[in-house]
């Protein structure tokens, strides 16, 4: 099986089947049920431990866990271990880091239409920065830091105009963008004055992204070369030198043949040159730079596994193998038709046979896993493993057609702990209720 992109801890033990963290896979969709998603905590950490070791090697800089990736108490818990810091986007997130522990000082807050309740929790919460999206998050903040009678260190996310070349759902910093202050008709520039005219917030930096998934390094080179000309220019109109620039995440991984990642020390070397000689250019302090993986630390960590049920062939055209998860669990190839690798767990040193289609169990046509995938002759009960859904597959889950979410658990060194506890019927009507007027007589 040399096609197999195999991360981490994985490997084909000698039983033949796949393995993740010294654990047959077989043995823990036997113990824990299907579907299951696991993470590989060794292989979650070393990525952490990569990306931050690739940016120290140039000065002041600091690495946040973009938590909509993947957002657990033990997954806080890990990155926090790791020395990084957190990017949430909403109060749910917050909650969680905060149940979990995590050092508020090292907590950024984003998110394009957060709410005064979600405002107010971060700025009592005390976390370290709140990366302002628009004109009408600027005055609510400063309202509500004046109500507290507090000052809340920001930074202003900037559209710089880049379009990445990926999926036109996760390109987020083309002008056409539903986030941030756009540079190009001077929205950008109007909203630095206005932030250094409130009392109630202190500008530190501003923040970008110009998506997720992408592999060109030109891309990273050319939104740093454009944020640092404006970081010189807000220094020339106002005589405020800035603190932090955050470029933000979107380093892409393997998923399929033609992904070509790249490594943290490719990311780290396109950006932070053109940082420091811009920076020299225009005789100002290089920035405190911020960078926010996500999908590259927790996307290769993961797997899925699920067990095979029916079949159905049509003749001439296609044969479909359906499995007992499917679009609540991993969303990604119905929305913007993502493309996964995946094997037979338990028939992991087997050769290819023939050609199936793998179908969610969902009722809906558009419930489609992966489309025409080459696997060892299959049959029911053969547990298929899906690899590389570490990054938004738990964070995306659904409970449609009342499927309760799987259990998700972690492994290291032949040891796996349950760190999301699978969901029963009880659970999908947990927050249920029947007005007295329907009640029976």
């Amino acid at each position: 099986m040399k096609e197999l992109y195999l991360t981490g801890t994985m490997k084909i033990n000698s039983q033949g089947n796949l393995e993740i963290g010294g654990m047959d896979t077989v043995d823990l969709a036997r113990k824990f049920g299907t579907p299951l998603w696991i993470i590989d905590e060794e292989g979650f950490r070393r990525n952490c431990r990569n990306i931050k070791k690739a940016f120290s090697l140039y000065g002041d800089s600091q690495v946040l866990y973009a938590s909509k990736t993947l957002a657990t108490m033990a997954i806080y818990r890990i990155v926090e271990q790791e020395g990084l810091g957190l990017d949430v986007v909403s109060g749910g997130e917050l909650y969680t880091a905060l149940k979990a522990g995590f050092p508020m000082q090292k907590v950024y807050f984003h998110g394009n239409n957060k709410s005064r309740e979600e405002l107010r929790m971060a700025i009592c919460a005390g976390v370290a920065r709140i990366v302002v999206d628009n004109f009408y998050e600027l005055e609510l903040l400063n309202q509500l830091c004046t109500e507290e009678n507090c000052q809340q260190e920001i930074l202003l996310r900037v559209t710089p105009g880049v379009e990445a070349h990926t999926h036109e759902y996760i390109q987020t910093g083309q002008i056409d963008s539903k986030f941030g202050f756009t540079l190009s008709d001077g929205q950008a520039m109007e909203g630095v004055k206005k932030a250094l005219s409130m009392p109630g917030i202190k500008l530190v930096g501003l923040h970008c992204h110009i998506g997720s998934q992408i592999f060109a390094m030109q891309s990273f080179q050319y939104t740093s070369s454009i944020m640092m000309d404006f970081w010189a220019e807000i220094k020339r109109t106002s005589g405020c030198q800035l603190e932090e620039l955050n470029l933000g995440g979107g380093l892409g991984i393997y998923y399929v043949a033609g992904d070509e990642p790249r490594k943290a020390e490719e990311w780290a070397k396109a950006v932070m040159p053109v940082v420091q000689e811009k920076a020299r250019q225009h005789g100002l302090k290089v920035p405190r730079i911020i960078v926010e993986p996500g999908r590259a630390i927790a996307g290769p960590a993961g797997l899925t596994l699920y067990t095979l049920g029916s079949s159905k062939e049509v003749k001439g055209i296609r044969k479909y193998v359906a499995v007992d998860g499917g679009m609540t669990d991993n969303p990604r190839p119905a929305l913007y038709a993502a493309k996964y690798q995946a094997l037979l767990a338990n028939k992991a040193e087997e050769k290819p046979v023939e050609t199936v289609s793998i179908a969610g169990k969902c009722c809906e046509s558009g419930d489609m896993l992966i489309w025409d995938l080459e696997l060892p002759w299959v049959e029911a009960g053969d547990i298929l493993a899906v690899l590389a859904t570490g990054a938004y597959n738990y964070s995306m889950s659904s409970n449609y057609n009342r499927l309760p979410r799987p259990a998700m658990v972690l492994v290291k060194q032949g040891q796996a702990d349950l760190i999301i506890k699978r969901e029963n019927y009880e659970d999908l009507l947990r927050n249920d209720l029947i007005p007295e007027r329907l009640e029976r007589d």
